[in-house]
């Protein structure tokens, strides 16, 4: 599967805001949405009016981007959600925050979802013991994510569980600073998933 490899920092400049896919480079005034508050390339500071599909577009790949998603797993999650019985746009969201680098994200083990994907990559984090080296892989309410022992004595783990202490953690997810592990409890609900994306959008797109 290909994979964006080019500056993120673009990806927000073209949705105008911050997606937050650099870490703790995102909260300093070297943002580029900060210095740069306008979409990238030639043409990106026209003030063309976007049609009615352009602002679903828009909305989908703001989504797609905030949680690394490629196009093809991102309608693979559409049709799943589409399937569950329930809101549609909010099965969606949560299906995409049970993704495990959005977990190992969220309880502060990387500074960003994109380091998240990496660190699970080199086979870091377990869960419920087993190790798990595939980002995509959707966690359920009651798993265990922990950090390799191994892994655990690292500098770069010892900086990010200093962050992680300081971070805010969702109700829905339960962390055990002194054993390196956290636990989902529940799947959050919509009020507890703080992305800018109005989901929909994403469902109108779809079903055009």
């Amino acid at each position: 599967m290909g994979r964006y490899r080019g500056s993120v920092c673009r990806l927000c400049r073209r949705e105008g805001l911050k997606l937050f896919l650099k870490g703790e480079r995102c909260y300093t005034d070297k943002c580029s949405v900060e210095r740069r508050a306008y979409a990238p390339g030639q043409h990106g500071q026209s003030r063309r009016k976007p049609s009615e599909y352009g602002i679903q577009l828009r909305e989908k790949q703001k989504a797609r981007r905030i949680y690394g998603v490629m196009e093809k797993q991102f309608r693979n999650y559409f049709k799943k959600a589409e399937r569950k019985k329930g809101v549609t746009g909010e099965i969606l969201l949560q299906i995409l925050e049970s993704r495990l680098d959005n977990i190992v994200y969220r309880l502060g083990f990387a500074s960003s979802r994109n380091e998240a994907r990496q660190l699970i990559k080199h086979g870091h984090f377990r869960v419920n013991g087993n190790k798990v080296d595939i980002p995509s892989y959707l966690v359920e309410a009651g798993d265990e994510i922990s950090v390799r022992e191994k892994s655990r004595s690292t500098p770069r783990f010892k900086e990010l569980w200093e962050i992680a202490e300081q971070r805010t953690l969702p109700d829905w997810l339960q962390l055990d600073v002194d054993n390196w592990k956290g636990r989902v409890i529940r799947l959050p609900s919509r009020e507890e998933i703080d992305v800018p994306v109005s989901e929909h959008l994403i469902i109108e797109m779809y079903s055009r």
